[in-house]
């Protein structure tokens, strides 16, 4: 009996100690979530994950997992890059945005500002350089990040809400295997629906279609994809990558020529895991790394 009891007391120290080891949820909006309704399938939140002081660069990430714009893949395209992150000196911030029923545009925009702003706020708390803070997204969230990009605002410097007074410009951009347009030829069609409906207007398809929106205020931007995707096609960045470039913006593309969608880090592919390390030696030459 002494023996199964120090079991169970061993096992009960273990999970603890994992617990421990895990950020706690963070509302996104803990005065009360604007356009809630009860079909939602999550009150957004945000896990922190803060690089050790020790190596800290100042620099951020927001990361948007995908999913879809239905669903959200919180580990391999989550918490694996934001504890890849803090390996480099880089805060990293998970994001679980609203998505799917009743959560179409501009909800999940609404809250991708809303993660960049919370940063931006907290910058100073957080160990954080308010003109480091960039997002990654992969897929949909890839697009919920390149949406960040090129629809952005100073912030309401008259709301009572100091969070919302933020500005929600991310300073650079890191998108992997991202959705850019809504334009059918090249759309994933799935990520369309969810986000603005079977029958969108043209005008919102427009907007929403990321390629046509880079301004010469589009932040940096590198991108991650591969020929063998079939998920979301290959020129989706590729057409983001041609307007950045007509635009000046300083950015970097590599396709690979396996992979299929989805393959987030690439872990254990010879070819594929390579590109946290080319991220990382962009963000130096960006001079985020210092």
């Amino acid at each position: 009996m002494r023996r199964y009891t120090l079991l169970i007391i061993f096992c009960l120290c273990c999970i603890e100690l994992s617990l421990a080891g895990q950020p706690a949820e963070q509302k996104l909006w803990p005065n009360g979530t604007p356009l809630q309704t009860d079909r939602q399938v999550v009150d957004p939140y945000y896990l922190f994950y803060p690089a050790a002081p020790a190596n800290n660069t100042g620099a951020a990430v927001v990361i948007f997992p995908g999913g879809g714009y239905i669903g959200v893949t919180m580990d391999h395209e989550g918490t694996r890059l934001a504890e890849w992150l803090n390996t480099i000196g880089v805060s990293g911030i998970v994001v679980n945005y609203r998505r799917g029923v009743d959560c179409q545009h501009p909800i999940p925009l609404m809250d991708a500002q809303r993660a960049i702003r919370t940063v931006r706020y907290h910058a100073a708390e957080w160990g954080i350089n308010p003109e480091r803070i960039g997002v990654m997204g992969f897929s949909a969230g890839g697009h919920l990040a390149a949406s960040s990009g090129v629809h952005y605002d100073a912030g309401n410097s008259t709301a009572a809400d100091p969070i919302e007074r933020m500005n929600s410009r991310p300073d650079f951009m890191i998108l992997v295997y991202p959705v850019i347009t809504m334009m059918d030829e090249f759309t994933h069609a799935g990520s369309k629906n969810n986000l603005l409906g079977e029958n969108p207007a043209p005008d919102l398809v427009t907007y929403m279609s990321l390629e046509m929106q880079i301004t010469a205020e589009t932040p940096p931007t590198f991108l991650i994809l591969s020929n063998a995707d079939t998920g979301v096609p290959a020129e989706n960045s590729v057409g983001f990558y041609l307007g950045l470039r007509k635009a000046g913006i300083p950015a970097e593309m590599h396709i690979f020529a396996p992979g299929k969608h989805g393959f987030d880090m690439g872990l254990g592919d010879p070819v594929l895991s390579i590109w946290p390390e080319l991220c990382k030696n962009w963000l130096a030459w960006q001079g985020l790394l210092k």
